[in-house]
């Protein structure tokens, strides 16, 4: 086993790593207490996930095998540890952003009230960068779905079709590849509680499985070309396609016009409306901050949906 420690202190912004792994970003990660996306901040739980050793994204952190990465945050630092053979902190500080500078990307934020109160309440809170499929499985699976019955979907499919990995005692899945996802039929699927998802995901796992596309290509295009791009993959609209964009593919500028962002435009910004997703998305990524809009809406969404 790999462990380490990086002092709060020392990341610009600091970090809430409760908040980030439990806003909605991701649902690759586990809580080992049983309470991801259904409780209060434990101190103690240690947050897990497994790279698959597929992912091009982080193909220099591990040997191309099933990787454990664990973390938490105690006593002003976050602890984390690996498996043997893994550059852990890498992996770490890729998965976590911990090398943003949120101090500046918060300090840099329009002038705007709503924004104010969304950075002030929710200090700490950083984007993450998933693997890139796994990240298009699970935004696949969310559509007219709680976050934490989102999880629990994610959860089921590493159970059933990931590689089983042993670390510290324990045994861990991780999310399945391309190839292991591609075997499941769409009645099994169904069977697991995908619902109309279900030929969904069996048919994006196909696509990638096979060479047809691969969500990852997608980080070397223009932002609009990007998003575009990722919706060749059956049931991936314009909604979805951000989220992959900005939570697995570094585009910070995009920001997923979800249920609660709509909200946001017609309570706070009713002139970011425009009628399209393409035109609205523009106005509302130039009021949030182009650049950093994406921060802006994972803050702002996790604000009006905790209503904290």
């Amino acid at each position: 086993m790999e462990t380490g420690s990086i002092p709060i202190d020392d990341l610009s912004g600091g970090l809430d790593l409760y908040r980030t792994l439990e806003s909605g970003q991701t649902y690759l990660w586990r809580r080992e207490d049983g309470r991801m996306y259904g409780g209060e901040p434990n101190p103690v739980a240690w947050y897990c996930t497994v790279l698959n050793g597929t992912e091009p994204t982080f193909a220099d952190v591990s040997d191309g095998g099933p990787a454990v990465i664990r973390a938490r945050q105690r006593d002003g630092t976050l602890e984390w540890q690996s498996t043997d053979g893994v550059d852990g902190e890498t992996a770490v500080r890729r998965l976590l952003r911990l090398d943003d500078d949120l101090e500046s990307i918060a300090a840099g934020a329009p002038a705007d009230p709503l924004l104010a109160e969304a950075y002030a309440a929710h200090d700490g809170m950083r984007l993450v960068e998933d693997p890139a499929f796994g990240t298009l499985i699970s935004f696949i699976c969310s559509a007219q779905m709680r976050v934490s019955r989102i999880h629990g979907m994610v959860k089921t499919l590493a159970d059933e079709y990931g590689r089983p990995v042993s670390f510290d005692g324990e045994r861990y899945r991780a999310f399945p590849t391309p190839e292991e996802l591609a075997v499941a039929t769409e009645a099994e699927l169904r069977d697991l509680g995908l619902g109309y998802r279900a030929p969904y995901v069996a048919r994006t796992a196909e696509m990638v499985a096979s060479g047809e596309a691969h969500p990852a290509d997608a980080r070397e295009l223009p932002y609009e070309e990007a998003r575009e791009y990722l919706t060749r993959f059956v049931g991936v609209g314009e909604k979805v396609a951000d989220c992959v964009l900005l939570f697995a593919l570094d585009f910070d500028e995009a920001v997923p016009l979800d249920t609660w962002i709509r909200t946001a435009i017609e309570d706070h910004y009713p002139d970011c409306d425009r009628g399209s997703y393409a035109d609205t998305s523009r106005a509302i990524r130039e009021r949030f901050g182009d650049e950093h809009a994406g921060y802006a809406q994972t803050y702002v969404f996790h604000h009006l949906r905790t209503g904290e």
